[in-house]
C-alpha cells in the first residue's frame, strides 16, 4: 500500500515541481459540439484550456479522445443547440483516455462552477450544500453483451445509433478513467429521467476506470447497464438519488468503493437488480463481486425517509459483497425482494446473493433484529460473519468541518474482523488485512476529490511519505491544520521534520497567487511553529503550502474579519 505525506492538497492554482494543480482561472474556454470529434480522429484536450460541452457532445466510433492531467471539462446547462442537456458520450468503438492523477485531476462540471474556489466560497457560482442536476454527465458506452436485448439505447437520450450499447465482446476496452471528479450532474432529460454522474453501458473488463468521484449528482451516482468492467477506488457522494445501481446483466468486479449520503438526500446506497420488467431472468445475470466498500448512509436520525435501505436486490437482482462497512443508515440494512415467482429470493437461494464477512452498523444499541426485518436475510447474515457493530471510523461529517474521516480508528472491528484477508482470490483485487475501503494509515480521498476541496474531509489523514514527483528521495514531513482556525488577524501553522531538511512555507490567496513568504531556508529536524499575521489582508479563503525537497503539501484557512 502507498503512504503518502500529501496533507490537504487540494485543487486550486497552486505551482509545484511537478506542474501545476488542476484549476480553470486564466485560461481559454473552447466550446465543444457535437460533430467534433468524428469516427476516426485523435483528439487531444490539453490542461492549459477550458473544454466547454455545449450540448450532446458524442465521440464517435473509432474516435480516440484524450485528456491531460490537469485539465477542466465544463458543461452548458443550456445549452445552444436546443437539446435538453449536455454531456459526453464516448460511443461504442470509440475510446476515452482521461488520466489525471492525485496531484492534477481531470475535473469535469457545470459551466457555473469556479474550479479555482471551493464550492461553499461567495465568489464561486455553486454551493455543494444546494446545487444538483446542472448537466447531464459522462456515459460510456460499450461492447459488453446485454441480457434484455442485442443493444439498447440510454435511458433518457435521443434516439440516435450512437447512444446504444451492447453487443458480445465483453472484454471491449472503452479506454481508460483515472483520477476524474465528476460534479452536479443528473439535469432532468426527461420526466423521472436523468442522467448519472457516470452511466457505463455494456462497458468491458479491457477498460480502466479507477479513482473516480461523482459528487452531487440529480440521480444515480454511479449506474451499470451490463457489462464487465472491473473497478477500483470509487466514491459517490451526496448524490440524489442511488450511490451505485447496476441492473441488465452487469458482471464486473469492484473494490475500494466508498459511498455517503448527504443528511437530507439519497435513495440506497446499493440498488441491484438483473433484468428489466418482464425479463427479469434473462441472461447473463447481475453477478459483480466487490470486496472492500465503505457505504455511509444518511444518518440514523436523518429526516430523508428516502434512505429507507442501504441495500436492495430487486428484480433477480444478484451480486456479492465481501469485507465492507454498511454503517449509519436511516431505515433498515438489507432487504432481498421476495414474493411469487422469481425474484432475488431465489437468488439468495442458489447462491446468486452472497454477503460475507462485513460489518453492519446502524446507531448504539442496535441489532441485527433492528437492522433486518426479514427473517430469512437475519438467518443467512448471521450464518455467513456479518457482526453488527460499530465500524469504528475515525470521523463521519456531510458538511465542510473537515470531520470526514472514513479509516478505521484504533482498535476498530474492520482491523480484527476474521477473514479480512479474503481478496487474495483474484489477482484483480488487492489483498487487503482491513474490512472496508480504507486502510488505517490512507485516506486515499485527499487531494483530488470535491470531498478534499470543500474542506468536508479531515486534512491529515495521510501521515509517511509522499509519493515523491520529481527526482530525488521522498521526504518525510507532517502539517497539521493552522490554529486557530477561522481566524483574525493571526493564526499559527506547525508541521514536523524528520531530519534536517530545505524548508519554504508560502502564504496564497484563494485564486492560488503567492502574497507572503513565512519562512525559506534550513531546518532542523523536529516540531516547528510559525505565525501569520494577517492583518493587512481581506477577509477570505487562504492556503498555505510547505514545500520540504521535493515534497509539497497544502491546506486551506479561512480569515474571518
Amino acid at each position: 500500500m502507498r503512504k503518502f505525506l500529501l496533507i490537504g492538497l487540494a485543487s486550486f492554482l497552486v505551482p509545484t515541481l511537478a506542474g501545476a494543480l488542476t484549476t480553470d482561472a486564466n485560461k481559454a474556454r473552447v466550446i465543444v459540439k457535437d460533430g467534433d470529434i468524428v469516427a476516426g480522429e485523435n483528439v487531444t484536450w490539453t490542461k492549459d484550456k477550458v473544454y466547454v460541452l455545449d450540448g450532446y457532445v458524442y465521440a464517435e466510433g473509432g474516435a480516440v479522445l484524450t485528456i491531460q492531467a490537469g485539465t477542466v471539462v465544463k458543461a452548458l446547462q443550456q445549452p445552444s443547440t436546443g437539446e435538453l442537456a449536455s454531456a459526453l458520450i464516448v460511443s461504442r468503438g470509440a475510446k476515452i483516455y482521461a488520466e489525471g492523477s492525485a496531484q492534477e485531476p481531470i475535473i469535469f462540471t457545470s459551466e457555473k462552477d469556479s474550479v479555482a474556489l471551493a464550492d461553499n466560497d461567495p465568489a464561486d457560482g455553486v454551493d455543494f450544500k444546494i446545487d444538483r442536476g446542472l448537466w447531464g454527465g459522462l456515459i460510456l458506452l460499450g461492447k459488453g453483451k446485454l441480457n434484455i436485448a442485442p443493444e439498447f439505447l440510454v435511458e433518457g437520450m435521443p434516439n440516435d445509433p450512437r447512444a446504444f450499447y451492447g453487443g458480445n465482446d465483453d472484454e471491449d476496452n472503452s479506454g481508460v478513467l483515472r483520477y476524474v471528479s465528476i460534479r452536479y450532474t443528473g439535469i432532468v432529460v426527461e420526466a423521472n429521467k436523468e442522467l448519472q454522474g457516470l452511466t457505463l453501458g455494456c462497458v468491458g473488463s479491457g477498460t480502466t476506470i479507477e479513482y473516480i468521484e461523482s459528487f452531487n449528482s440529480a440521480d444515480d451516482g454511479y449506474e451499470w447497464f451490463g457489462g464487465t468492467v472491473n473497478t477500483k477506488y470509487l466514491v459517490s457522494a451526496f448524490n440524489d438519488d442511488d450511490a451505485f445501481d447496476y441492473d441488465q446483466g452487469f458482471r464486473g468486479k469492484g473494490q475500494f468503493w466508498f459511498a455517503i449520503q448527504a443528511a437530507d438526500r439519497g435513495n440506497r446506497l446499493g440498488e441491484y437488480d438483473s433484468g428489466d420488467k418482464g425479463a427479469l431472468t434473462a441472461t447473463p445475470l447481475a453477478q459483480p463481486v466487490i470486496y472492500n466498500a465503505t457505504y455511509v448512509g444518511s444518518g440514523a436520525n436523518s429526516a430523508n425517509a428516502d434512505n429507507d435501505y442501504a441495500l436492495i436486490y430487486k428484480e433477480y437482482g444478484g451480486g456479492e459483497h465481501y469485507n465492507s462497512i454498511f454503517t449509519d443508515f436511516r431505515g433498515k440494512a438489507v432487504t432481498v425482494d421476495s414474493g411469487s415467482g422469481e425474484t432475488s429470493y431465489n437468488r439468495l437461494l442458489n447462491g446468486g446473493i452472497k454477503l460475507e464477512n462485513n460489518i453492519w452498523f446502524k446507531s448504539a444499541g442496535s441489532g441485527l433484529a433492528d437492522i433486518v426485518s426479514q427473517g430469512f436475510v437475519r438467518s443467512y447474515l448471521s450464518s455467513h460473519n456479518n457482526p453488527v457493530t460499530d465500524p469504528g471510523l475515525r470521523g463521519v461529517s456531510r458538511t465542510d468541518n473537515q470531520g470526514l474521516d472514513p479509516r478505521p480508528a484504533p482498535g476498530s472491528a474492520a482491523l480484527t474482523l476474521l477473514g479480512a484477508a479474503k481478496a487474495s482470490v483474484d489477482s484483480f483485487f488487492t489483498s487487503t488485512d482491513y474490512v472496508g475501503a480504507f486502510s488505517p494509515n490512507e485516506n486515499w480521498l485527499e487531494g483530488w476529490t470535491a470531498l478534499s476541496q470543500n474542506g468536508i474531509i479531515d486534512q491529515s489523514g495521510n501521515t509517511g511519505v509522499r509519493d515523491n514527483l520529481t527526482s530525488g528521495r521522498p521526504v518525510e514531513f507532517t502539517l497539521h491544520q493552522n490554529y486557530p482556525n477561522p481566524f483574525n488577524p493571526a493564526t499559527q501553522i506547525s508541521f514536523n521534520l524528520t531530519k534536517m531538511s530545505r524548508v519554504k512555507l508560502t502564504i496564497m490567496n484563494g485564486m492560488g497567487q503567492e502574497v507572503d513568504a513565512l519562512f525559506d531556508g534550513t531546518m532542523q529536524g523536529g516540531a516547528h511553529t510559525l505565525t501569520w499575521n494577517a492583518s493587512d489582508y481581506p477577509s477570505g479563503a487562504y492556503y498555505y503550502r510547505l514545500e520540504v525537497g521535493p515534497s509539497m503539501a497544502v491546506r486551506r484557512m479561512l480569515l474571518v474579519k
